[in-house]
């Protein structure tokens, strides 16, 4: 009998010690490109910044979870639009979708109004050219890891109010062209509103 009543109160508990608290974060903002050198169409000569890419907005979701001590989990899905920049051409526009684990470190506990936070986290890239589809196979896929900081603000009853800075860094895409080398640095700069329960 004593097993059977320890048997319960065990399970009665274990709710409470797994309990999260769940986020569901939609945000929008700015991608600003460093590094983003991706080689030259000439098979002679030419520079390794004759294709680059450019600055472009970026909005996405974010899925949370927290528990009562300072960490947090989060998965995340973000789609960027940078222009595509060839030397003498018009740009034109060219998607990237990203999407990965983040690993969150809190400053104070669940339950204050204010939350800064540092994160870090890995993921993919998927660079997808002009007149290329994701859907069908298009783009050139990259993992990387990202890192960065933010705060989240809670507002009224369940909903809050997040701001990000964050850092992706992938290996270059492999469009064939020559002279492509190095990291693509996306620095990501993004206001969003949550629904927290």
């Amino acid at each position: 009998m004593k097993k059977l009543a320890l048997f319960f109160l065990l399970a009665c508990s274990t709710p409470a010690a797994w309990a999260q608290y769940g986020e569901i974060w939609f945000s929008g903002g700015q991608s600003i490109m460093s590094k983003a050198n991706l080689g030259t169409l000439s098979t002679v000569g030419g520079a390794s910044d004759d294709v680059t890419l450019g600055n472009g907005f970026r909005f996405g979701f974010r899925i949370g979870f927290n528990g009562d001590s300072l960490i947090g989990h989060e998965v995340q899905y973000t789609y960027s639009r940078a222009p595509l920049q060839i030397k003498g051409a018009a740009p034109q526009g060219m998607a990237i979708h990203n999407g990965g684990y983040n690993f969150l470190l809190y400053a104070n506990h669940e339950g204050t109004r204010v939350r800064p936070f540092v994160t870090g986290g890995v993921g993919f890239a998927n660079y997808v050219p002009p007149g290329s589809s994701a859907y069908q196979g298009g783009g050139s896929n990259k993992f990387g890891v990202n890192y960065g900081g933010g705060v989240k603000v809670r507002v009224a009853g369940p909903w809050a109010l997040r701001f990000d800075i964050r850092q992706y860094t992938t290996p270059q895409p492999n469009f064939n062209l020559p002279l492509r080398s190095g990291w693509i640095r996306q620095n990501e700069v993004s206001g969003g509103i949550g629904f927290v329960f």
